[in-house]
């Protein structure tokens, strides 16, 4: 069987190496502290992925808890953790 663990939010990217998909693909409802986004809620079909995120960018990508964000974030950098197949 196939390890099907995600650490990255699959609407923003952000990843800070805890598990939000465990090893079967289920979530563990997560929030994200970037998007607010939690895992496992509107997030299991691309077409759903694609509108949170374009909604989160076109709001102007906003930290929901900005004591996380490292002074030299990125957006580009972070869309880039998300997994290929939620992009």
């Amino acid at each position: 069987m196939d390890d099907k663990t995600e650490t990255a939010c699959r609407i923003c990217g952000y990843d800070d190496g805890e598990a939000v998909f465990d090893e079967y693909g289920v979530p563990k409802y997560v929030i994200c502290p970037c998007c607010y986004n939690e895992s496992g809620i509107g997030d299991d079909n691309v077409s759903q992925v694609r509108e949170l995120r374009g909604y989160w960018v076109a709001s102007g990508a906003q930290w929901h808890d900005p004591k996380f964000r490292s002074a030299d974030w990125d957006l580009l950098t972070q869309l880039a953790n998300i997994p290929p197949e939620w992009r």
